[in-house]
């Protein structure tokens, strides 16, 4: 595992200043199907194409994670969510209001999106990171897989160093920025049939939400 290093990195890092060869070097590694671990605003992420389904199944094997459990994507803007799932009122708003940031949605797939990583599921999870490297990775290499580095049900990647240590046999790159600014997972809340339903608490209280998204 090669490790990047944040040349703006500080305790809590949410200004990457990776150079841009090192960009082009990670999507690279993306492009020849292979994976890297990334920061985001939450916790570190795998990642990897999302529609190359040997790519999708290395992150399954990577985390030793059940292949009946979904795994969630990362697009950089609304635009790009439309082009992999189907966008009703309520997900905008839940846009509008939260995104960028720790907040995931769960919304119907377009057939572009393999089965293999949703687990048969016809919904798949979506979020738009706030942390400017993982934009301006995926702005230009499209989406990404963004489920959390780390083995299975083991301990948050709040800093890299869970995440080398767990996966350092399956990624090919790592970027080290420091501890993620919230150190916590996303909230994600289905809100495909149009109605709002938190299935997972994370960063962004249910309550919020819920009375926000009334």
């Amino acid at each position: 595992m090669k490790v990047l290093k944040c040349t703006g990195r500080k305790e809590v890092c949410n200004k990457c200043d990776l150079p841009e060869k090192d960009v082009d070097e990670l999507i690279a590694v993306l492009k020849a199907g292979e994976l890297i671990v990334f920061p985001t605003d939450t916790l570190y992420g795998i990642g990897a194409d999302p529609f190359k389904e040997s790519s999708v199944k290395k992150v399954f094997i990577a985390k030793n994670r059940p292949f009946d459990m979904p795994l969630s994507i990362a697009v950089s803007n609304e635009k790009m969510m439309e082009s992999v799932a189907v966008l009703n009122e309520k997900a905008r708003a839940v846009i509008r209001m939260y995104m960028p940031g720790p907040i995931t949605i769960m919304l119907a797939k377009k057939p572009s999106i393999p089965d293999i990583l949703t687990s048969g599921s016809n919904l798949v999870g979506i979020r738009i990171p706030d942390h400017p490297l993982a934009i301006r990775l995926i702005d230009r290499f499209g989406p990404i897989t963004a489920t959390s580095a780390n083995l299975h049900s083991q301990k948050d990647p709040v800093d890299a160093s869970i995440s080398k240590k767990d996966l350092k046999d399956h990624i090919k790159i790592c970027v080290d920025c420091g501890k993620t600014k919230y150190a916590a997972p996303s909230t994600i809340v289905d809100v495909s049939d149009g109605e709002v339903d938190v299935i997972r608490k994370g960063v962004i209280p249910q309550e919020e939400i819920e009375n926000a998204l009334r």
